[in-house]
């Protein structure tokens, strides 16, 4: 592969059944080891390969436009891993020993039935009634199960349709799986072949619509003319809950751009708040009785500006968890976390603020009743900012720090402060050998620091 790639300008991976998969995790493969941009992986009829974490992985990589996946109308193999295997395995591999004979003797006669009808019929009917529970339960049926990423063509004796969002794509391959029988289920995994001539031949024909008037939005025409493609007829049951879907899958692909800009807006109006913050930070910083930024809002009295200062730390933490809150329900843009703008914003706040939340958390003595502030207090708005961080390249993180060089580096240095002294309080106060072992058993990175800060 590494030879290959010297003197090819583009290389292309397919692949039939779980041949297809291989071609997936081939492609896979090599767009994160040689970082190639001219990859592309054409499959047809391929199983599942990953979760929900795989595909958004692959979406923040911007890799989902080099996945086309082929899929047939009525093809199980596609739709198989959408159920757990363990009740249909006995049967799944004479099912796949029929399609590899098959395979390699195209011209052996007419399709033979691998298995019973009755149990082709509970494998088909297993499978349906998992599809329609995913359905139903929508994103929370996500996690842990197996997800769709790329693009997804489904394709019929009259056309093909493509779609890529990965909720419209399951929703679609139930509701042409329906339309389907057992036997068909079968027999649609060897006929790909004979789809690819036709949709080849379709696209130098002129098409028109075979049913009813010409909608007036061309927006409507184009979702008729994709049902049509896929052999959907208004006679069907599902035409009304296919046409939601592809307007779905169009929907939500605008939303998390839409909502993003919308953030963005959002962000410009708290400005002022953490304004506000630096203003006071800086008059902290100039104070004559040199208290400092933490200490002043962690002995802080009721005036005015302290109230301020407090009331914003909080419309901030508001703000920032509804990011988060869109960026994991797959409202935002999968590489969100990866734009320069926000993920330096985050930053900039994170160290502007959990400052004053580490104040606030040892002047109330939260530590005391729930136990210091880095393990039993800290904010999960902060361990995800850190994730954020991390993951930008070391040298846009270098070109970047002296921004918030004003800022202490590591916004939990205070916490870390509170907690040896915490500790040294507690070695002053035991005398008992077993006891002063304990502690330092268990801090002994603070113990150093106590040590040396009693040599001073």
């Amino acid at each position: 592969m590494n030879a290959l790639i010297q003197t090819s300008k583009s290389i292309i991976f397919t692949g039939h059944s779980v041949g297809g998969t291989t071609a997936s995790i081939a492609a896979l493969w090599l767009l994160s080891n040689l970082q190639s941009n001219s990859v592309l992986c054409i499959t047809f009829g391929s199983p599942l390969l990953g979760n929900e974490s795989l595909s958004r992985a692959i979406l923040r990589e911007r890799w989902g436009g080099k996945f086309c996946h082929v899929v047939s109308k009525y093809d199980i193999m596609p739709r198989m891993l959408f159920a757990p295997m363990d009740p249909i395995a006995p049967h799944i591999k004479p099912l796949l020993q029929f399609w590899h004979w098959y395979m390699k003797s195209p011209h052996s006669g007419m399709l033979a039935v691998p298995l019973s009808d009755e149990i082709l019929a509970q494998i088909f009917q297993f499978i349906l009634v998992h599809l329609r529970g995913l359905i139903v339960a929508g994103e929370e049926a996500v996690a842990g199960t197996f997800r769709p990423f790329g693009n997804y063509i489904f394709c019929s004796e009259d056309g093909a349709v493509c779609v890529d969002n990965a909720a419209s794509v399951v929703q679609m391959m139930s509701l042409l799986f329906e339309m389907g029988s057992p036997s068909c289920s079968v027999e649609d995994h060897l006929k790909y072949g004979d789809y690819v001539g036709k949709i080849s031949s379709q696209f130098l024909e002129k098409r028109s619509f075979l049913q009813g008037e010409l909608p007036e939005s061309s927006y409507e025409a184009g979702v008729v003319l994709a049902l049509q493609s896929l052999g959907i007829s208004c006679k069907e049951p599902v035409p009304g809950q296919a046409m939601d879907c592809l307007k779905a899958a169009r929907r939500m692909g605008r939303t998390p751009n839409l909502n993003c800009a919308n953030l963005a807006i959002k962000l410009s109006k708290i400005n002022p708040y953490r304004a506000e913050i630096e203003w006071y930070k800086a008059f902290c910083d100039r104070s004559d009785d040199q208290m400092g930024y933490y200490d002043s809002f962690k002995q802080r009295g009721a005036s005015k500006r302290d109230s301020k200062v407090n009331l914003n730390r909080h419309k901030l933490a508001r703000f920032w968890d509804n990011v988060i809150n869109l960026f994991e329900s797959n409202q935002l843009p999968h590489d969100f976390h990866r734009q320069k703008n926000w993920v330096n914003a985050s930053q900039l706040y994170k160290l502007l603020v959990e400052p004053l939340d580490i104040a606030e958390y040892y002047r109330t003595g939260m530590h005391r009743s729930k136990g210091h502030y880095i393990i039993h207090g800290r904010e999960r708005r902060y361990r995800i900012f850190d994730r954020w961080w991390n993951e930008t390249s070391g040298s846009e993180k270098e070109n970047k720090r002296s921004k918030f060089a004003s800022l202490t580096q590591d916004p939990c240095f205070w916490a870390r402060v509170e907690e040896a002294r915490d500790l040294l309080d507690a070695l002053r106060s035991t005398s008992d050998p077993s006891q002063l072992a304990l502690y330092w058993a268990e801090h002994r990175f603070f113990c150093e620091l106590c040590k040396n800060v009693g040599r001073e």
